[in-house]
């Protein structure tokens, strides 16, 4: 135990737990946006999340042909390529989410099924999924070719800035915002509201009950698919297990901040990842999981609604 490191690394391990933060916050959306609407937990979200990092290392590695040996690229190149291995991922972590609500939710949701067996059936889907990429990779891990250098851009209070970590925390923040104002002003958000609020009233008002869960797994599948490429980007690395603690730490996050409210994911991602930047400062690695499956447990004994304790339905959202 190293409890010095708290006081001497402050700022680098508070801009080091605020980027994973933001990864867990982005995933922890997926959660949250699912359960405001459906009541129910999406368990297969976690590997929505690790098929996009397969996603990205499919677009660097096979599309823009970048190998492991190369050197980062620069300029507009180095742009093209990262915003490519982007749009990668996220629209394969979307189409992912999007065909486990069709498999594991809408066909027993049409059967009238209990949420137990929609449950069941969802953690199957998972299990799947980690077999699928366990076997396709050998139970290998991959490789992230390393698109861009990672040079330090300037210092603050001591700690030098990455520009790899300011483009994690700059463009996740730009995509909260983006998704809390698609969910507030748009035709299609007001819909996920209204089905969160009230589904038989929401099909009454003509509502498309079918097409505003769709929308919000590709929503929740676009925010999980960026959140794999900025893990990718920033540890260059991923395999067939990435999404297991990563989807737990998310989770976490979800019902730390209030599962069903957006903000709420953001600010338990937040707190969750300087919990766990500062956990694996002091006492290791092997204990950032500990950490949060200890929150876990004390927020649902103390505060089952979260810090926030607000649904999807309220008009923070």
């Amino acid at each position: 135990m190293n409890f010095s490191v708290i006081t001497s690394q402050f700022w680098p391990l508070v801009l080091q737990g605020l980027a994973l933060g933001l990864i867990y916050a982005l995933v922890s959306l997926g959660y949250t946006m699912v359960y405001g609407v459906l009541r129910l937990i999406n368990f297969a979200h976690s590997e929505v999340f690790m098929i996009g990092t397969f996603g990205a290392l499919v677009a660097a590695s096979g599309i823009m042909g970048v190998k492991v040996e190369d050197e980062p690229r620069t300029g507009g190149s180095m742009i093209f390529t990262l915003l490519i291995c982007l749009l990668f991922a996220m629209l394969a972590s979307a189409l992912t989410a999007v065909a486990v609500e069709f498999v594991a939710y809408r066909r027993l949701r049409k059967r009238g099924a209990t949420k137990l067996a929609t449950l069941i059936s969802a953690i199957g889907v998972s299990i799947s999924l980690v077999e699928f990429f366990r076997i396709i990779t050998n139970s290998l891990p991959r490789e992230f070719p390393r698109i861009m250098d990672k040079t330090f851009l300037f210092s603050f209070a001591g700690a030098d800035v990455r520009n790899d970590k300011v483009i994690v925390i700059i463009a996740a923040a730009v995509m909260m915002v983006a998704l809390d104002q698609f969910i507030s002003k748009t035709r299609l958000g007001k819909g996920i509201r209204a089905v969160s609020m009230d589904e038989n009233t929401a099909t009454l008002m003509g509502v498309n009950i079918n097409r505003v869960i769709t929308v919000t797994f590709f929503a929740g599948g676009l925010m999980a698919g960026a959140a794999a490429f900025f893990y990718i980007l920033t540890y260059e690395n991923t395999s067939f297990k990435v999404g297991f603690f990563l989807g737990i730490s998310a989770f976490t996050a979800a019902v730390l901040g209030g599962i069903g409210n957006l903000r709420g994911a953001l600010f338990g991602g937040f707190v969750l990842g300087l919990m766990e930047t500062y956990t694996s400062a002091v006492f290791g690695t092997a204990w950032k999981a500990v950490i949060s499956f200890i929150i876990l447990v004390l927020v649902l004994l103390i505060k089952p609604t979260g810090l926030f304790g607000e649904s999807i339905t309220q008009a923070r959202v």
